[in-house]
Formats: C-alpha cells, sequence, structure tokens
C-alpha cells in the first residue's frame, strides 16, 4: 500500500506519447522541485528503521565476525568419545576410584549420545521419508494457491485494462469534438482581444490627434 494516495487523470489511450524534448523538459520540472539529498535522505512518511537489539553472546560473535578472528572454542566433543581406562605404573598399585569414577560418567555420557543418536537415525530412516514428501505437498500445496492469486490479480487487472481502453476509445469522438471546440473558443476569445485592442488604439489614436488639433 502506498504511503501517500493520489489520482492522475490520464488517458494513455487517447493521448499521444510525448516527446523526447517534452520528457526531458518534463523531468527537469521534477528536478527542480527535489531536494538536494532526495537521493541519501528517506522520505517524512517513511518511519525511521527500529534499532537492532541483540543479546551480549550474539553481540559477542557479531564483533568476533567483524574482527575476523577464528571461531575457537564451541562444544567440546571429547566428551562423546571413548574414555581411556585409568593407568597404573604397577599391578601392584590399589586404583584410583576417583579416576575411574571419572572414567565412568564419560563413558555413560558417550554411551547415552550414540545411543540418542541410534535412536534418532532409525527414526529418522523409518518416517523421514513420509515427512519430507509430505512437506513437499503442502509446500506445493502453497505455492499453487499463491500462483492462483497472482493469476487472478493479472485477469483482474486486465479486464480493468480491457474496459477502461474500450471506455476511452468509445469517447475518442466526443474528446476530440471538444478538443476542437475549445481550441476554436481559445481562437475566438483571441481574436475578440485582438479586436478590442485594436479598436482600443483607434480611440486613442483619434483623442491623440483631437488634442492635437487647433481650436
Amino acid at each position: 500500500m502506498s504511503l501517500i494516495n493520489e489520482s492522475h487523470d490520464s488517458l494513455p489511450y487517447l493521448d499521444a506519447a510525448p516527446s523526447a524534448s517534452a520528457r526531458q523538459q518534463a523531468q527537469q520540472l521534477i528536478n527542480s522541485e527535489l531536494a538536494p539529498e532526495h537521493a541519501t535522505t528517506f522520505h517524512p512518511s517513511i518511519p525511521a528503521a527500529p534499532e537492532a537489539q541483540f543479546s551480549p553472546l550474539i553481540q559477542q560473535e557479531l564483533s568476533r565476525k567483524e574482527a575476523g578472528v577464528p571461531l575457537t572454542g564451541g562444544i567440546d566433543l571429547t566428551r562423546y568419545e571413548a574414555p581411556e581406562p585409568p593407568t597404573r605404573a604397577n599391578d601392584n598399585e590399589a586404583p584410583n576410584l576417583d579416576e575411574w569414577r571419572q572414567a565412568l560418567q564419560k563413558a555413560y555420557v558417550s554411551s547415552s549420545h550414540l545411543t540418542k543418536r541410534h535412536e534418532n537415525l532409525s527414526l529418522l530412516e523409518e518416517g523421514g521419508r513420509n515427512a519430507w514428501l509430505i512437506g513437499n505437498s503442502q509446500l506445493e500445496d502453497i505455492l499453487r494457491g499463491i500462483e492462483k492469486e497472482l493469476a487472478d490479480t493479472k485477469e483482474a487487472s486486465e479486464e480493468v485494462n480491457k474496459q477502461r481502453k474500450i471506455a476511452q476509445e468509445a469517447s475518442h469522438g466526443e474528446m476530440v469534438s471538444l478538443e476542437e471546440t475549445w481550441k476554436r473558443g481559445v481562437g475566438a476569445v483571441l481574436d475578440v482581444e485582438l479586436a478590442s485592442e485594436g479598436l482600443r488604439q483607434q480611440i486613442l489614436d483619434h483623442r491623440r490627434q483631437a488634442a492635437q488639433q487647433p481650436r
């Protein structure tokens, strides 16, 4: 929807196309009305863009990308690797229970991750194809609806232009007659003004001559 509603009366099917010189003069008139900063300043009716607000984490990442610093850190993938069992210097040394407890916790995390991943891959293999086909079918339905709406809009626009052309062509003779009548009327007004001006000059000349004659 346009910001400013305006209506321009035009007869595109009757009016002749403007010449190159007329277009240039019109463009010069338009440029004379434009402000010098029109190419860099938004129209007053256009609202200002909202200020972007990012979380500290997103702002940190944007700053990193702007500075060109490579990505470091992230998710520690070593937790999903199979842990190595604790080692002992010799067979007579007692096992370190804390080290074994940490190794078991890592092993449990890795096992849980692999189990969930296997379940997800199984579900994807079982129902992923159907979900993908259903999603494509839904997108195709949306696309068909949009294409139909576009076709209806184009058809309505073409019908409006067709009716507009028929109406203008039907009144072409009347428009030509009115234009010729207007031209003759303007010409008659000019003839009357010229005759009036001539008569006024004659009156002034007679008065001047009468004033110059001796009494």
